[in-house]
């Protein structure tokens, strides 16, 4: 029988959540020597915070999608409002394809992804699922690596606000989905960052 590798935990030290420094939890300190944070050997209520976030998220998901993004005038016609998904179209139908996969990965696939894997992380540590430990730590590490760009229609709104104000001729405005979708990409990045891949390892050491 292997010897089980020596961990932090199991070593007494607590890691730094902020600069990731160890400090022996023998020595009794409370906040690291080097920053100054306090320490906790797991992220305080992690699953709790993280459940919250990503059921908020599913719920702001429908009218981030659902309602117009974006509203457009020119030359005094009718204002236009355009969804993610009819912008994406409009950019298949002008030709523009490579925009389109990019908003239609970046805005719709990539939230959606995200909110499906953490909630397969939760679920397998609340029904105390023990099995590929490293698989589900590899898809934690690729929701923290893609979740950032989902952010691309948010600049792509904030940039053409800014830019596009010509009175009459033309003008070009945030529309009633945009803040759902802004808090959407917002909240999935703080479940990303709420929950705590140790625990993954912590229950798989608890189960032998």
């Amino acid at each position: 029988m292997t010897a089980r590798p020596l961990t932090a935990r199991r070593a007494q030290m607590v890691s730094c959540l902020s600069c990731q420094l160890l400090s022996p939890v023998a020595a009794g300190r409370t906040h690291c020597s080097r920053c100054g944070s306090a320490l906790s050997p797991r992220k305080v209520n992690s699953l709790s915070r993280c459940w919250a976030l990503v059921l908020a998220s599913y719920i702001l998901y429908l009218p981030a999608n659902l309602l117009p993004v974006t509203i457009s005038t020119s030359f005094g016609r009718h204002p236009q409002t355009d969804t993610i998904m009819s912008g994406v179209i409009y950019f298949v139908k002008t030709d523009f394809w490579h925009i389109a996969l990019i908003i239609f990965v970046a805005s719709i696939c990539v939230p959606l992804l995200k909110l499906i894997i953490l909630t397969f992380l939760l679920c397998s540590l609340q029904l105390g699922w023990c099995k590929r430990p490293l698989e589900r730590a590899r898809l934690y590490r690729l929701t923290e690596l893609v979740g950032r760009w989902s952010m691309v229609d948010v600049y792509v709104i904030t940039i053409g606000v800014g830019l596009v104000k010509l009175g009459a001729l033309s003008n070009f405005e945030a529309g009633p989905g945009a803040p759902y979708f802004a808090a959407l990409v917002i909240l999935t990045m703080f479940a990303v960052e709420s929950f705590d891949p140790r625990l993954i390892w912590d229950q798989m050491e608890e189960s032998q």
